[in-house]
């Protein structure tokens, strides 16, 4: 590989990240470019986002429209956006915590960028969609990177993504964004 090749990439990537650290900045940044933003960053960081061809199918008990589709049994989100082509923007595995919600229709109530989870650890990106049985249930990314499951005997209802992964959601799913859990 040339050094033109290997300057070029790093540009490229370069751009990609202040592009994404400027709408994060923003907070209320337009979802196209803060996606276009995620999508180069998640290409780089982590090659399993995106909707992989070895993705499994969308639930056909998703329903319809923008929504983001959380599998209890498969463990696995879609973030679905019928505007656009394809309609399916993100597929990728999450780790579960050590409760679930019931399936049925919720909606994004709560976000908050930078936070401490139920186990202790430093997370981002937390999207709050439901709250059952005193457990707050939601989508987040460890800052340190992990995904292990939680510890035996804490209950949890963080539902954990890998960082790249936690952006995409993150850029998708504003307060008020239906999430729809499958069983």
């Amino acid at each position: 590989m040339g050094p033109g090749v290997v300057v070029a990439g790093l540009t490229a990537a370069a751009v990609a990240v202040v592009t994404l650290l400027a709408v994060q900045a923003d907070g209320a940044g337009s979802r196209a470019a803060a996606a276009g933003a995620s999508a180069a960053a998640a290409t780089e960081a982590a090659p399993s986002s995106g909707p992989a061809p070895t993705a499994p199918a969308l639930p056909a008990s998703s329903g319809t429209g923008y929504r983001l589709v959380y599998s209890i049994a498969g463990h696995r989100v879609w973030l679905v956006d019928p505007r656009k082509t394809p309609e399916l923007q993100a597929s990728f595995a999450v780790t579960p915590g050590s409760a679930e919600p019931s399936p049925g229709s919720y909606s994004v109530y709560s976000r908050t960028a930078t936070g401490k989870g139920t186990d202790g650890r430093q997370i981002e990106h937390v999207v709050r969609f439901t709250q059952q049985s005193g457990t707050v249930f939601g989508f987040s990314a460890a800052v340190d990177g992990s995904t292990e499951p939680p510890e035996a005997g804490l209950r949890t209802g963080g539902i954990r993504s890998a960082r790249a992964d936690g952006q995409l959601l993150w850029d998708f799913a504003p307060t008020g964004t239906r999430v729809v859990v499958t069983p």
